[in-house]
C-alpha cells in the first residue's frame, strides 16, 4: 500500500519506522524531548508535592510541544490522532534515542 493512510499498523515494530518518518524535521524532534521532559519533571514534582489536581498539566506540556512541532514545523497530522499507545510509546523511545545519541537533538 503506498498511501499512508491506507496502512493499518498493528505491531509497534512495524509503526516505529512510520513514527521516526513522521518527526524528520530537527525542530520537530527538539520539541517533542523538550515537552516529554518537561511533562516528567512535572509528574515527579507534583507526586513528590502531592498537588495531584495539577496531574493534568504534563499532558498539555507533552502533547502542547509536541503539536507545535508537528503543525508548524514537520507539517504533517500527529500519529497521537491514530495510534494513541503506539505513539506515546514511540514518543518514549525516541526520547531515549535523543539521549543515548542514536537520534540527534
Amino acid at each position: 500500500m503506498t498511501d499512508k493512510n491506507m496502512v493499518v499498523y498493528t505491531t509497534f515494530e512495524d509503526f516505529y519506522p512510520f513514527y521516526l518518518k513522521e518527526h524528520s524535521n530537527r525542530t520537530n524532534r527538539r520539541l517533542h524531548f523538550v515537552g516529554t521532559t518537561l511533562a516528567l519533571l512535572s509528574i515527579v514534582y507534583f507526586f513528590l508535592t502531592k498537588k495531584y489536581h495539577l496531574l493534568f498539566v504534563p499532558l498539555i506540556f507533552g502533547y502542547g510541544f509536541a503539536w507545535v512541532g508537528h503543525f508548524f514545523f514537520q507539517k504533517n497530522k500527529p500519529a497521537t490522532f491514530k495510534y494513541p499507545w503506539f505513539s506515546l510509546r514511540g514518543d518514549f523511545r525516541m526520547y531515549q534515542s535523543i539521549w543515548s545519541g542514536k537520534i540527534k537533538f
